[in-house]
């Protein structure tokens, strides 16, 4: 099994390590110095890169990395990487420190995001958020709620470890969505309390975002009813997500 820990970068961005023994996986470094930083501070060698899409918060940083550790660079094969060695398209299975690394596509933030699946940890980068998810800056709607679906399909012990922390500002909207839903009353309590106390609020459980994340639960009549007052043009789950994801955008 890996270590997991995150490596705070930017304003609210993680970026995940994975570690086993004095080797180190690192997701989505968009920042090179305080992956560098870590490396040096735990003795650790960079055996490899797992990028989800191409924005530069996630991949700004490989250039240096690979400079100092040159390390293979898994990430998507239709996107611009810097640095890609290993193209994927998603529904491969890597290993990677004895450990295997299954890759999911989820289209929709941009055309080509990948997750990564590691027993049950999924490094989704900015398609599933702590009670939200992603923009659309590339893909549709209809991608987009499938690609949800296909991760709403996992365990629900599934432990979702998304690249930012927004789970306080999503949850303000998923209260807007569903005022009535008493997980996310609860869930509201419990993460100002952890940022409170300057901790994360990720990861989350699977079963935990299918209880209180609005764009999961579109076949929810309060949430369909809520998207219907909001431009949904039916009862449909693509056209309440899309309905959710556009009030949400100027939430």
């Amino acid at each position: 099994m890996f270590e997991i820990s995150f490596i705070p970068a930017f304003k609210d961005n993680y970026i995940w390590l994975l570690r086993r023994g004095r080797q180190a996986v690192v997701v989505d470094p968009g920042d090179a110095g305080p992956v560098l930083a870590r490396l040096a501070d735990d003795g650790l060698e960079l055996a490899g890169i797992l990028v989800t899409h191409h924005h530069a918060d996630h991949q700004g940083g490989i250039a240096e990395l690979r400079a100092r550790h040159p390390a293979p660079v898994f990430a998507p094969a239709d996107e611009s990487i810097t640095g890609r060695s290993e193209p994927l398209h998603g529904g491969e299975s890597l290993t990677l420190l004895d450990q295997v690394v299954r890759v999911l596509a989820v289209p929709g933030h941009t055309a080509g995001h990948l997750a990564y699946l590691v027993d049950d940890r999924l490094f989704c980068g900015d398609t599933l958020f702590g009670a939200g998810c992603g923009r659309l800056f590339e893909g549709t709607p209809a991608q987009m709620a499938a690609s949800l679906d296909s991760i709403a399909a996992l365990p629900p012990a599934t432990l979702i470890h998304c690249a930012h922390e927004y789970t306080e500002a999503n949850l303000r909207f998923a209260q807007a969505v569903e005022p009535d839903n008493p997980d996310i009353a609860a869930r509201v309590a419990q993460v100002a309390q952890l940022r409170r106390a300057g901790q994360p609020s990720v990861p989350s459980t699977l079963a935990e975002e299918l209880a209180t994340n609005p764009f999961l639960r579109c076949r929810q009549p309060a949430v369909i009813a809520a998207a219907r007052q909001h431009g949904a043009a039916d009862a449909s789950p693509v056209a309440v997500f899309a309905a959710l994801r556009a009030w949400r955008n100027g939430f």
